[in-house]
């Protein structure tokens, strides 16, 4: 089995470790109902993607 030849240095560890982290999802609003969606998916109160009816949701 193959071991490291030299002990890495903290900072060298957490330069690496630094790039690990979360995102914020881009958001953008529907154009039927304006409530926030994923880009280029079904909006999940409405139902439309693209200006046409594609899921059927009932109102609440």
């Amino acid at each position: 089995m193959a071991n490291p030849k030299r002990k890495w240095s903290k900072a060298r560890t957490g330069a690496r470790r630094s790039q690990w982290k979360l995102t914020i999802p881009g958001l953008v609003s529907c154009p039927q109902c304006h409530s926030f969606k994923l880009p280029h998916r079904v909006c999940k109160e409405c139902g439309y993607y693209k200006g046409k009816e594609v899921i059927k949701v009932e109102a609440k």
